[in-house]
């Protein structure tokens, strides 16, 4: 048994309780836009916290600066509201040092993939057991609308008077490059797809990335309406389910082919193609998560939601807990003070 089964095992046990969604609901105001897309990403998190049967003095939300970052004072659970970027290097120190807290990270496409690009690409390679929430609205909102990593080419902003000359990224490509065990995507605006998401990331054992679509009314409002509307969204969103084809369409009578390694759209209506020429989606294929990826950034592709990639990994810190169990069994407990002053020293007279 190594240090993080037992921490699990010696924890305390608390008594039985059933939650419900206002369990998880904190005493604080919140205070995002009215029609901000982030209240419905807050309702559906809470909506899914009762059914994890944790108690929430074991669950943490940790967030670092922006909109999205306000996520842990409404969260009745414990939480740290962290710098710009760091979320994920708070996260990880704490699922090292407590391994049986159940760590949830929420960052923006700002916070996350700007500043905070660098730790969160080392978040998901590592694969601790982390589930991350970026909220995606491509634009920075609390500081008043200037452009993000994720806004598209040419957008004019307040920082950019003449259009963006940026390529933006593609978070679930970055995820994916990263090699994060779990990357899925999500809208604000299908509160019912966003609840199935957010199940999946929390029983996913390791670093679980969920990109989710979400509306800034203010600043960028619309940016993602082609995908989120009742007109439009049959016919531009590719809903992914395991072992099934890829099928989309307000009639489903279109479909996604592979010529080669590019994806391809279909009709299903003249007879030529049948559901059994189409993609059958599969979870664990490290080629077809980048493929479906990258149709993000293919014009006249639908886009992809639900999980793109889900495989199980080593976890980082089940890891070093064995080397500090193997080295204790070696050496013993440490010794603070000898590792201070062991080798060269000096004092200073």
């Amino acid at each position: 048994m190594n240090l993080v089964e037992e921490t699990l095992k010696n924890a305390p046990k608390t008594p039985a309780q059933k939650y419900a969604a206002k369990d998880f609901q904190s005493d604080q105001d919140v205070r995002w836009c009215p029609g901000c897309g982030d209240y419905s990403i807050l309702a559906q998190v809470q909506r899914v916290m009762p059914e994890l049967n944790i108690p929430r003095h074991n669950m943490v939300f940790i967030s670092g600066i922006g909109c999205s970052s306000r996520f842990p004072y409404y969260m009745d659970t414990y939480g740290f509201h962290g710098i710009h970027g760091r979320a994920p290097a708070i996260a990880s120190g704490l699922k090292i040092a407590r391994p049986d807290l159940t760590v949830w990270m929420a960052t923006g496409d700002g916070d996350g993939l700007s500043i905070g690009g660098n730790h969160l690409i080392h978040i998901c390679r590592r694969n601790l057991n982390v589930k991350i929430l970026l909220f995606n609205n491509q634009i920075y909102g609390l500081t008043k609308g200037q452009y993000s990593p994720t806004s598209e080419f040419g957008k004019v902003t307040k920082s950019t008077p003449f259009g963006s000359v940026d390529h933006p990224f593609n978070p679930l490509l970055v995820a994916l490059g990263a090699e994060a065990s779990f990357v899925a995507r999500t809208l604000d605006r299908d509160p019912k797809h966003l609840q199935v998401v957010i199940r999946r990331a929390a029983e996913h054992k390791g670093t679980a990335f969920t990109e989710i679509y979400q509306n800034c009314n203010v600043f960028n409002d619309g940016a993602f309406f082609t995908y989120t509307e009742k007109e439009t969204k049959d016919d531009n969103v590719v809903f992914l389910e395991h072992g099934k084809p890829m099928i989309f369409g307000k009639e489903k009578e279109k479909g996604i082919k592979l010529e080669g390694f590019t994806p391809t759209v279909v009709s299903l209506k003249d007879g030529k193609y049948s559901a059994s020429d189409l993609i059958v989606h599969n979870e664990k294929d490290t080629m077809l998560s980048f493929i479906l990826a990258r149709m993000s950034s293919i014009p006249d592709l639908p886009r992809p939601v639900g999980v793109i990639y889900a495989v199980d990994r080593p976890l980082y810190e089940v890891e070093v807990q064995r080397q500090i169990q193997q080295s204790i069994q070696k050496q013993g407990e440490g010794n603070l003070e000898k590792l201070l002053n062991h080798g060269e020293t000096w004092t200073i007279q």
